[in-house]
């Protein structure tokens, strides 16, 4: 948790509180910043979860996995280089697209319910935790704040979840564990699947198989 002293007088979400490359390469765990992050925020970020109000330059560059709810701008190239997680940014200037690297992601309005749940989840921990008077407007007119929000996801990423249970879930809902699948990315970027291949039941993990073709 990141929050400013109590008593401070300006705006905390206009405002940098914590620095550059912040959670650099997580692997895990959740991470609440009552203010804007530096450039280079989660950068090949594989597994954390954050909240954040503002970012700079490159936030979510190269992320693998994950989830990252922007309560406010980001900088220019974010999301460049993103194979996977989801991030979920207040576009209430409806201009992300004007600085979002679009070669491997897309955006699109929150509309899926379980997005819509797993987002509000996150902001409701952020306000419990630093007392964000941010994400406390946004909680009290979350009706009127869901349609400014952009799902940010890498187009494989998507077509991976879409391709289990239909598209109704990530993968937190299938049968396929998460540390699964981040492992046989790391294992099939490293060229060492071909023994572990031998270890999986493939038929009962579709997930799997997609990672597998793509990177054939």
């Amino acid at each position: 948790m990141v929050y400013a002293p109590a008593g401070v007088k300006y705006k905390k979400d206009e405002n940098i509180i914590i620095g550059n490359v912040a959670l650099y390469g997580a692997t895990s765990g959740k991470a609440f910043i009552s203010g804007v992050a530096g450039e280079r925020f989660c950068v090949r970020n594989s597994g954390a979860s954050a909240v954040v109000e503002g970012v700079g330059d490159h936030g979510c560059e190269y992320m693998t996995g994950g989830r990252v709810v922007v309560l406010g701008k980001t900088g220019k190239n974010f999301a460049a280089g993103m194979s996977g997680g989801i991030a979920y940014v207040l576009d209430e200037d409806n201009d992300l697209y004007t600085r979002m690297n679009k070669e491997m992601v897309f955006s699109e309005e929150v509309s899926n319910k379980y997005d819509v749940m797993e987002l509000k989840d996150m902001i409701k921990e952020h306000v419990a935790f630093t007392n964000s008077e941010k994400g406390k407007e946004i909680l009290d007119n979350f009706s009127e704040y869901l349609p400014k929000f952009k799902k940010v996801i890498p187009y494989d990423y998507n077509r991976m979840l879409m391709a289990s249970d239909g598209g109704e879930r990530s993968l937190i809902r299938t049968g396929t564990d998460r540390s699964i699948l981040c492992e046989y990315e790391r294992l099939i970027v490293s060229r060492e699947y071909e023994k572990k291949m031998e270890e999986i039941s493939w038929e009962n993990q579709p997930d799997l198989w997609i990672i597998k073709e793509r990177h054939r």
